[in-house]
């Protein structure tokens, strides 16, 4: 695209030298009626200012490139190159969405399983302190026990 706009560019400029080089030649043309030669000499200062900065190197301004679009390629591998950047755009896009929902999963999945071993440790320190509890219970009521039978065979 910047190719066929720099020719284009360039393209222009020179067209735009060729035409003020053709001006220039036929003001400068000698006619045969010394009179209208006088007239050509004074009109050629008074246009020269104008004409002299294209002459010295200064560009002319251009307009701003625009971007033309065409109704579409007729070459048969453009329409290949486009719909395979087209197709490539769309599996991208997808293979991104796709891996989006990927980490989803296996971030819901990861939440739910810490939740569960979370869950389980919960469970199984809830257990110990049961077991503990009830065996000090059944310590403390042996004991009592013991220490009862123990006076009675006294």
């Amino acid at each position: 695209m910047t190719i066929q706009l720099r020719t284009l560019l360039i393209g222009s400029a020179l067209t735009a030298f060729a035409s003020t080089a053709a001006v220039a030649q036929t003001a400068a043309q000698p006619s045969a009626d010394p009179a209208a030669q006088a007239q050509v000499q004074m009109q050629a200062p008074a246009q020269a200012p104008a004409q002299a900065p294209a002459g010295q190197g200064v560009q002319i301004p251009t307009p701003a490139p625009r971007n033309l679009t065409a109704s579409g390629p007729t070459d048969p591998l453009v329409q290949k190159r486009n719909a395979d950047a087209e197709a490539n755009a769309e599996y991208r896009a997808q293979k991104n969405a796709s891996k989006a929902q990927l980490k989803q999963q296996q971030k819901a999945a990861k939440d739910e399983y810490t939740n569960q071993v979370r869950n389980a440790k919960m469970n199984q320190k809830a257990d110990k302190a049961a077991a503990s509890n009830e065996l000090k219970a059944e310590m403390q009521g042996q004991s009592a026990g013991a220490a009862a039978s123990g006076e009675a065979h006294n």
